[in-house]
């Protein structure tokens, strides 16, 4: 992807991809790093990106767009006081060390592994929310230490290895505990700063002087991809929350389990099929 027509060509899908994320994460009331993950791996297989570090890439560009969306989502909800200051604060360390934790273990792991990982992770994720919505509580309040540093760390090295921001997790982890959604939903931007932070640093680091990366990438970041896909993604996904609002949660829920399997199917054929 040397000449400026293959960059031409790695822009315009960019943007195209942009828009499917924006679009997706506004429906489905998610930060968008589960969708451009497997976004981020056709358009670089599309434009021949060494397989090598596809994933590696998708996952590490994903976390650096979480950043300003992440900080620019927390800082709303806490003007509204919808923020779990206190859980937060039980993770300060514990989250970003997670985070850190899961970029060593994908600078050593393959493409393969990782998608492996993506692929099981987000299988389960559809199962609970297809299966167990509304119907699984474990307790009527937050388990405290160390469980709860516990759960921050698995929740840091999960979010880390496949490019999230972690609200998924927090969200069914304060949910099972009778928290109300809204908080889940508000707390959930603070994780996704407590993660994207820290990973994004282990992510260069990780990729720094790698072979076969696409221009201006700093590691296992592409700064092209950054660039086009914030500005388009913030257009689109105020339609796909309007879209959400005629729909029922159940739906919702559906629908973004229908997505998750799909995705897990896809990461599934390029490893066995």
């Amino acid at each position: 992807m040397s000449t400026l027509p293959d960059l031409v060509f790695f822009a315009v899908l960019l943007v195209f991809a942009g828009a499917l994320a924006g679009l997706l994460a506004g429906l489905l009331g998610i930060g968008g790093g589960a969708v451009l993950v497997p976004v981020f791996y056709q358009v670089f297989g599309y434009v021949g990106i060494d397989p090598a570090v596809i994933m590696h890439l998708a996952v590490g560009t994903s976390t650096a767009i979480i950043v300003p969306t992440s900080i620019r989502s927390f800082t709303a909800h806490r003007r509204r006081g919808a923020v779990d200051m206190d859980l937060l604060k039980g993770w300060i360390l514990a989250v970003p060390l997670g985070a850190v934790l899961a970029t060593a273990v994908a600078s050593h792991a393959s493409s393969e592994m990782l998608r492996l990982i993506f692929a099981l992770i987000a299988l389960m994720l559809a199962a609970r929310m297809i299966f167990l919505s509304n119907r699984l509580h474990l307790g009527d309040d937050l388990p405290g230490e160390p469980a709860r540093f516990a759960v921050g760390a698995v929740f840091g090295v999960i979010s880390g290895l496949m490019g999230i921001g972690g609200g998924v997790l927090n969200n069914t982890f304060m949910t099972l505990y009778r928290r109300p959604i809204h908080q889940a939903v508000a707390t959930s931007s603070g994780v996704g700063v407590l993660i994207s932070i820290p990973a994004l640093i282990g992510y260069v680091a990780a990729g720094w002087g790698e072979k076969g990366l696409p221009p201006l990438s700093t590691g296992f970041v592409n700064w092209i991809a950054f660039a086009l896909i914030i500005p388009v993604a913030m257009v689109v996904t105020p339609m796909g929350a309007r879209l959400a609002h005629a729909m029922s949660r159940r739906q919702l829920e559906f629908g973004f389990s229908a997505f998750l399997v799909v995705v897990s199917a896809r990461f599934f054929w390029s490893l066995y099929g």
